[in-house]
């Protein structure tokens, strides 16, 4: 196979004429092209009023070798790499492969232990896509929380009530072979290539129920409205889970991917000796911005063409007290949404569609707090952090779980705002203007405000005084790591137990806690004998 790279195309121009740029540039004839698929495309804007897509294109020919003898620059031999699976180990186990937790980490896990004939058994707090989807739906319009089946806990985890990011740096093949699963399990072709892949939670509820029936058909269980309330350790080793307080499971392996906001859960397994550690997280709120201002500030004159969609931005600001503001999870075209886990606490986050096509663009603005801003030795200090903001956000709000919000300009001069501008603000159940330096730690607010002033000049119209600041945002990754072996995965003390995904501490997307999940089942596979 080669691979042909820097084949261009006008921002006009069909995606189906990349076929009569490869058949030109590789100089052949039609027949000569047996298969071509895009690997990458991209977005070249570095010439103003001349947007260009790049594309990188794998063909198939009937004779490489004669191309590859013109030693064109654009044009290289490539294998494809392929996920490759490991070899089953030669231990019996006696009893079951438990999969506790059905975000990334767990589907993926499970999904790849399934497919390997170990028919896991995975465990979820929350209740299946549907069910949540009413419940979470029930809490954003009618103010009525559900604290076992929200934003948080249910399946697909988090990142179902998101924008479905699959961006990630890692080149591990781990991450193509979960892009490859989302789509064989019905998400859009374009993930494969997309320079900015997305699903959108519309698709994305729809692709988590796909990946559970597989499961399920390849000889899984899958439990839900199920906690995993304690577990036992015997000779450090984990010899059984028990469920809602009353079920008993007996386990020879356990996979531990509970996600950022399984506190209760934090809370039992430091009761039972597992090591857990602080680790640095972030706290901010949502920033909202009219998603036509983000498109001009990005794509200048192209704003509105239908190629391009709604524009994103990434941004971070070193400041001046040593701290530092960012961006995170931004949501074009997409809504600032309620997402507690706990009752008497706001929590932010945002999510889009994948059409993306809502009036208003919003993102977290995250400034970072490390352990020393606890002085605390208690492991779980970093939680008790977290609800110390989220319960002064509840309260602020009006104790009735709207949102304590505040435009940026008022922000900016230490004004509470009494009236919205040029922005709707997107939060259900509602939002009450206020002052957010009430719920936030001083140096947050200081951060947020000079890194709103410094990210105005690389981003034109951040800093609007309309803008809306939502708060309070804590949940972007976890405070905590659960102690691995790095050689194994198992935790430090505990034999059969796999740390696992964000909620561990080992991953930051939907992408990366889908590969540690599917790093966690293969050193499962590697050791025992499969049950099929």
């Amino acid at each position: 196979m080669l691979r042909v790279s820097n084949l261009k195309l006008t921002i006009d121009e069909e995606i189906s004429i990349l076929k009569k740029l490869v058949i030109k540039k590789l100089g052949i004839k039609e027949n000569e092209l047996l298969k071509y698929s895009i690997y990458k495309e991209s977005i070249d804007a570095r010439k103003k009023g001349n947007m260009m897509f790049v594309y990188t294109v794998d063909v198939e020919l009937k004779n490489e070798e004669k191309i590859l003898k013109r030693k064109h620059k654009d044009v290289v031999q490539v294998k494809q790499k392929s996920y490759i699976g490991v070899k089953s180990g030669n231990i019996e186990p006696k009893g079951r492969i438990a999969v506790i937790g059905s975000g990334p980490a767990g589907l993926f896990a499970s999904l790849l232990l399934a497919q390997n004939g170990y028919c896991p058994i995975m465990i979820e707090r929350g209740s299946d896509v549907d069910k949540r989807t009413d419940d979470v739906n029930n809490f954003w319009k009618n103010r009525i929380f559900n604290k076992k089946s929200n934003v948080q806990f249910g399946e697909g985890g988090a990142g179902t009530f998101s924008d479905g990011k699959l961006t990630t740096r890692a080149k591990d093949i781990r991450c193509r072979k979960v892009l490859e699963e989302l789509v064989n399990h019905d998400a859009p072709d374009e993930i494969l290539y997309s320079h900015k892949p997305h699903v959108g939670t519309d698709i994305l509820k729809n692709v988590v129920k796909n990946i559970r029936e597989d499961i399920k058909h390849l000889g899984g269980e899958v439990r839900f409205e199920a906690q995993v309330t304690d577990i036992c350790i015997e000779n450090n080793k984990i010899t059984s889970i028990t469920i809602n307080d009353s079920e008993k499971i007996e386990v020879e392996a356990a996979i531990l991917a509970i996600g950022h906001s399984a506190r209760d859960t934090y809370e039992m397994l430091y009761k039972r000796g597992v090591t857990i550690i602080q680790k640095p997280f972030a706290i901010g709120a949502r920033i909202e911005h009219p998603q036509q201002m983000i498109n001009k500030s990005q794509y200048g004159e192209y704003f509105n063409h239908p190629r391009l969609g709604a524009a994103d931005y990434r941004l971070i600001e070193h400041t001046s007290n040593g701290r530092t503001a960012y961006t995170f999870c931004m949501c074009p075209g997409g809504s600032v949404i309620a997402s507690a886990s706990e009752e008497n606490e706001v929590v932010t986050n945002g999510m889009s569609e994948h059409s993306r096509d809502k009036e208003n663009a919003n993102s977290a603005l995250l400034v970072n707090v490390s352990p020393e801003d606890f002085d605390s030795d208690y492991p779980l200090a970093g939680v008790e952090f977290q609800r110390k903001y989220e319960q002064l956000a509840f309260k602020l709000g009006g104790e009735n779980y709207n949102a304590p919000a505040q435009l940026v300009g008022d922000f900016l001069k230490d004004k509470a705002s009494t009236s919205i501008g040029d922005v709707n603000p997107s939060y259900n159940p509602g939002i009450t203007l206020t002052s957010l330096d009430e719920c936030l730690p001083g140096f947050v607010v200081e951060t947020m405000k000079e890194g709103i002033i410094k990210l105005g000049r690389k981003l034109e119209g951040f800093d609007m005084h309309d803008a809306i600041l939502t708060g309070v945002e804590t949940r972007s990754s976890s405070p905590i790591r659960i102690v691995r072996n790095e050689e194994t995965l198992e935790a430090m003390n505990v034999a059969g137990l796999f740390p696992c995904g964000e909620g561990a501490g080992y991953a930051g997307g939907i992408v990366t806690a889908a590969v540690d999940g599917i790093k966690c089942a293969e050193k499962i596979i590697e050791k025992y004998k499969s049950v099929k």
